[in-house]
């Protein structure tokens, strides 16, 4: 299996080293220009491809919601390429919630678009507000699955990879 790609940005003074976000998407509320949360979804990952480098998009899904969200989720997991540290991305991707219309509520509740960073090739991050890897990444379908679909090889938790966490996770789901 072919390992991810790397930047071939060269590291020299003044030049920040570019790494690989795993972005996961979701939405489960319509928009007023986008539409459905798919194409919000959709919309979202043009967006991405947009602002920084996108590599690779996952296929979207479609999951029930948990909590008290009510409808739906549409979601996904994009790759994108940034030499931004992570609270400098972060703060990216909740500007462009923003632009598309959601404002902050109750945690679980029905939201237009919502970007979460999983993981990123520069290793783990923690702060007051962010940690990387997410911290329940690993148990949630509706990121590992998109993840694994286009990144099978990509290292969650050592020694796993996306694709060991997707098994996982399909073999807890009920059987019909």
């Amino acid at each position: 299996m072919a390992a991810l790609p790397h930047s071939g940005l060269a590291s020299f003074p003044g030049h920040k080293l570019s790494q690989l976000y795993a972005i996961a998407i979701g939405s489960n509320r319509p928009h007023g220009r986008f539409g459905r949360p798919p194409q919000v979804v959709e919309a979202a990952i043009a967006r991405l491809d947009r602002d920084f480098s996108l590599f690779d998009a996952a296929p979207i899904l479609i999951n029930k919601a948990h909590g008290p969200a009510g409808r739906d989720f549409a979601n996904s997991v994009a790759l994108v390429e940034s030499d931004l540290e992570p609270l400098e991305l972060l703060s990216r991707l909740k500007g462009i919630e923003c632009d598309f219309g959601r404002r902050p509520g109750r945690r679980w509740g029905a939201r237009v678009l919502d970007l979460d960073i999983v993981d990123w090739t520069g290793g783990p991050w923690r702060s007051r507000t962010l940690r990387i890897p997410h911290p329940a990444a690993a148990d949630r379908a509706f990121v590992i699955a998109p993840l694994a679909a286009i990144a099978p090889g990509w290292q969650l938790a050592a020694p796993l990879y996306a694709r060991h966490f997707a098994h996982r996770l399909a073999r807890r789901r009920p059987r019909r």
